[in-house]
């Protein structure tokens, strides 16, 4: 399933790409733009505004919650999203492109010395470069993910 999640939904286009989901964050006014894409790429629209995409209902998730975790699950529960944790960490949360495996070396001049020292496994973003390894964040948004199952699935 992939998303384009309107321009005041910055966080949780994050959030879906931190869950694995290929997400665009469109930034641009044009609503006409904003259907072309999401048709051409297949891609199911997610937006905060209340009047639905005219012929795109069943393309369409209006998010009506204000809170960041609140409007995952929203999306989650709408959409039947099926959240499985080896998907996660699998795309940039900059670019949305994939993450490939890094070696340890190549990333030395992209970390932080200690960050260096304490982590064994890398990824790189295979578009913009970012690097990515399992720090605090890491668990955190595990242990919000397990929360937001237990709610959306039991």
């Amino acid at each position: 399933m992939k998303f384009i999640v309107t321009k005041e939904l910055g966080k949780l286009a994050r959030w879906l790409r931190l869950i694995g989901f290929d997400t665009v964050y469109f930034e641009n006014e044009s609503k006409g733009s904003l259907i072309i894409e999401a048709l051409r790429d297949d891609r199911i629209i997610i937006t905060r505004t209340r009047e639905k995409i005219d012929d795109l209902q069943k393309k369409t998730i209006v998010v009506t919650k204000d809170a960041v975790q609140e409007q995952l699950k929203e999306v989650i529960q709408k959409s039947g999203l099926k959240v499985e944790e080896e998907r996660m960490f699998t795309r940039c949360t900059l670019c949305n492109d994939l993450l490939v495996a890094a070696q340890k070396e190549e990333v030395k001049p992209l970390v932080p010395e200690r960050v260096y020292n304490q982590q064994a496994v890398f990824k790189k973003c295979s578009s913009c470069s970012k690097v990515y390894w399992q720090g605090s964040h890491f668990e955190k948004v595990k242990k919000v993910m397990a929360e937001i199952r237990t709610k959306v699935y039991s």
